[in-house]
């Protein structure tokens, strides 16, 4: 309670002091003139004096009754109050005064278990603005960066002690360059002969006491001082060499100037065109303080040109490349490594050789700059020969208008037999009209503004010929073999060969989907015979395992076998037909259904992929139908660039008929057909009364729900909306698809199809290990289990499969358990 009073009564009195304390530690009466420091002070000692007073007025020390009542205040019934009170009523009745002394027992058991209380040291009440904070805030931060000793310095502003005051003394700081991060130095406190400062140091010195009394000697700035007199000194060194203070007190340094060294860069690897055609170039930059920044300018190596062709005349004037280089955003700067990443796909000098220098600069605007790297400027490659032919022609005409003849020749000749040349009507009208144009702008002079127009139809040819529009997944993925061909007959980047190696993936996917919908169209028809007469079955994971190959012969360099493996793949595509087992009369009705959701779910898929292109498509109004960046799915067109399907080949939105008309074939009329599709495979779904069952019909009416409500959101234009529901309908779609499977599951380990139709079928397909078992459920098999020679590699494919197979959860219980035994065993 004491301490509650004194904190209560005086905090302005501790308040006041701690901010006369900390402005006088901070040297603040330094700053001002006298008059001023005295009139703050002033106030400062009636406001402590104020404050002293009513703080007195407010304490009062507590007292043994306060302490009693305090205690009881925290205790229940008021314990102490109670032994303290006398009986007023009954005094003279026994039973009564019986009651109070048991009254007066039950409370001195409560008042032997009081604690003591807790003292309340809170003044916000007292205290809204929190001012006392604020103070204390001052005095840390003077106890940081102040110094006690300050506080002397006001005795010399008494008036008895003015001639002290003005008594021969002197005192200085060095402070380094602000890009250093180094502290301010306080000559006084440095003792030693020596003293180490970075370049660019500036020393301030102040000489109190009568002029001449103090001199100062250094040798360290550009000019150099001798004798100096005046009362303030402030110089910068530039050099190492002496500082001395000559008069009372006098110092004498060797000052040891470390030396701002210049920044340095170079090349850390050769440069390289990523797989998007950016250039990418390693550097690694280096400064004793930090870089601020750095460019990167590129030249035009002439004389190393290889003049023939379009490049034997002489090259238009064209500005140097400046682009800035990246610096880390985060970290330090004093030795780093990063990539410049540029886009030079486009510019005039794309493949021809370049003189590249690098340049840094430091905080004190120091330079350096790495002597030319000579490359030829990495930009995207075209694979394609008439691709290839098309971009030359561009260069030739950026590289000098006069080509301009020359060129319109060439293109004249490359449309001569489009047949032979082009694979797209597209393509080829396009090449005719940038020659119409060509040749009209050349009759009458090509001028600068026709010179960038042609080429940029020129560029965009390419690259439409390049990536293709490819409509047909056979002749995409044909596109993609050769271009890989291409590639690797060129000597292309691991990055370049990378992306055509997923283009071909891709392709020969879509190709495989595509065969799949033909099959099922043409109702199960098994028996399609590929060109050499065989029946060739393969599986997703041989088509991958087979790409794999390619491509890991290919990292390793042996392109001549990748080459080979290449061919042998593009043989067995041409060839190939994919199967799709016996038909519907030979397929269960739980497989029936199955392959019926997995089709409801593709559908749905490829209607949200459209819904998402379109709502792409209204955020980029300039675009054409189906160029929006990731613009693939199985409706809708095939990659990137193609009209979405249902629209004529226009590329409009579905539900943007020109006045808002739902037309037929629109987003939500297929959502419609859909839902009533599912509708229909829901009831004939197998597997009632099973909980598999009941769980399956409960997804698929879940699934059913929100296509209804992304019917809706079609119908209203709520493109978002449709995509959300669309993405819950195929979510319980593959819900309803795993209890379905489950339950199938189920029903052939209780009812297993031995010696039936469905156990005939079962029969026909491979065991895990890749066998064929014979009929009627039948484990046995005549065929050898390590086919061919290389045992050991039969060995891990074997292992391989099973253990994928394993991972498996829609196959069945028994046949999983199958698999962890042999994992187990081997």
């Amino acid at each position: 309670m004491l301490a509650e009073q004194v904190l209560r009564a005086f905090w302005p009195v501790f308040s006041i002091l701690m901010v006369v304390v900390a402005a006088l530690m901070l040297g603040l009466q330094d700053q001002f003139r006298v008059e001023f420091v005295w009139g703050v002070g002033t106030v400062a000692l009636i406001a402590l004096i104020v404050a002293t007073v009513l703080g007195f007025r407010r304490f009062h020390i507590p007292s043994r009754t306060d302490a009693l009542v305090r205690l009881d205040e925290t205790l229940p019934g008021r314990p102490i109050q109670a032994l303290i009170d006398d009986q007023a009523i009954g005094a003279a009745d026994v039973d009564s005064v019986a009651l109070w002394q048991a009254h007066k027992a039950r409370m001195a058991q409560r008042a032997a278990q009081a604690e003591a209380v807790k003292p309340d040291l809170r003044l916000a009440s007292r205290d809204p603005y929190a001012l006392r904070y604020a103070a204390l805030l001052a005095l840390v931060v003077a106890a940081l960066f102040g110094s006690f000793w300050r506080i002397g310095s006001v005795a010399e502003m008494t008036p008895g002690s003015a001639v002290a005051g003005q008594g021969p003394t002197w005192e200085g700081w060095v402070e380094p360059p602000r890009y250093t991060g180094l502290p301010t130095l306080y000559l006084a406190d440095q003792s030693g002969p020596d003293l180490s400062i970075p370049q660019g140091s500036r020393i301030t010195l102040r000489f109190y006491g009568e002029v001449g009394a103090h001199s100062l000697t250094e040798t360290t700035s550009a000019t150099g001082t001798e004798t100096a007199t005046n009362p303030e000194q402030d110089f910068v060194t530039d050099r190492s060499g002496q500082l001395r203070i000559d008069g009372p007190a006098g110092r004498d340094w060797a000052v040891v100037v470390i030396a701002d060294m210049p920044p340095q860069i170079g090349v850390a690897d050769a440069a390289e065109a990523e797989a998007g055609g950016q250039m990418k170039l390693p550097f690694a930059a280096s400064d004793d303080y930090g870089v601020v920044s750095g460019s990167a300018r590129i030249e035009l190596d002439l004389a190393s040109v290889e003049r023939r062709y379009g490049l034997t005349a002489d090259p238009e004037p064209r500005e140097t490349i400046e682009v800035e280089l990246p610096m880390p955003i985060t970290g330090d700067r004093a030795d780093f490594t990063e990539d410049l990443i540029e886009d030079f796909s486009e510019h005039p000098w794309a493949h021809l050789p370049v003189k590249i220098t690098l340049m840094v600069q430091d905080a004190a605007d120091q330079q350096s700059a790495t002597e030319p790297y000579l490359t030829a400027l990495p930009a995207r490659r075209f694979f394609d020969p008439l691709a290839a032919a098309v971009i030359e022609q561009r260069r030739d005409l950026l590289w000098s208008r006069g080509n301009a003849t020359r060129i319109a020749q060439m293109l004249r000749a490359v449309s001569h037999r489009p047949e032979d040349l082009f694979r797209s009507d597209t393509a080829y009208l396009r090449l005719r009209v940038v020659l119409r144009r060509l040749e009209a702008f050349e009759a009458y002079g090509l001028k600068r503004a026709q010179q960038d127009e042609i080429a940029q139809a020129l560029w965009d040819l390419a690259v439409l010929i390049e990536d293709g529009t490819l409509a047909d997944a056979l002749e995409r993925m044909r596109r993609a073999q050769e271009r890989l061909t291409e590639a690797m007959q060129n000597g292309a980047s691991d990055e370049e060969i990378a992306e055509l190696m997923q283009e071909l993936r891709e392709a020969t996917q879509d190709y495989m989907q595509q065969l799949q919908r033909l099959a099922q169209e043409n109702g199960g028809d098994e028996n399609q015979q590929g060109q050499n007469g065989e029946s060739l079955q393969m599986t997703q994971d041989d088509l991958q395992r087979m790409m794999d190959r390619i491509q890991e012969l290919m990292e390793q360099g042996r392109m001549a076998e990748a080459q080979q493996a290449l061919e042998e793949f593009q043989q067995m595509m041409e060839n190939m037909r994919v199967t799709q087992g016996q038909g519907q009369n030979g397929q269960s009705e739980g497989q029936q259904a199955m392959e019926g959701l997995a089709e409801t779910l593709r559908e749905q898929q490829g209607l949200s992929d459209q819904a998402f292109r379109d709502l792409q498509e209204q955020f980029n109004p300039g675009a054409q139908a189906g160029e929006s960046q990731g613009n693939e799915g199985r409706s809708g067109g095939q990659g990137r660039g193609q009209s979405h399907e249902g629209q004529g080949g226009q590329g409009q939105g579905s539900d943007q008929s020109g006045e808002g008309q739902q037309g037929q074939g629109s987003l939500a009329d297929r959502q419609q057909a859909l839902r009533d599709e599912l509708k229909r495979q829901e009831q004939g779904l197998p597997g009632t009364g099973t909980p598999e069952g009941d769980d399956a019909r409960d997804a698929l009416g879940r699934a059913g729900r929100a296509m209804d409500d992304a019917e809706e959101a079609l119908r209203s234009d709520d493109l978002a909306e449709a995509i959300d529901r669309q993405s819950e309908a195929m979510e319980a779609l593959r819900e309803g698809m795993r209890s379905l499977g489950e339950a199938m599951a189920q029903n052939q380990q209780n009812q297993p199809g031995q010696g039936t139709q469905e156990g005939d079928m079962q029969a026909e397909n491979r065991d895990p290990l890749g066998r064929n078992p014979g009929s009627a459920g039948s484990i046995s098999t005549e065929e050898n289990l390590l086919q061919g020679e290389d045992v050991y590699r039969r060995a891990r494919e074997l292992l391989d499969e099973i253990r994928r197979r394993t991972g498996d959860p829609d196959r069945p219980t028994i046949e999983l358990e199958y698999l962890k035994r042999l994992l187990e065993r081997f």
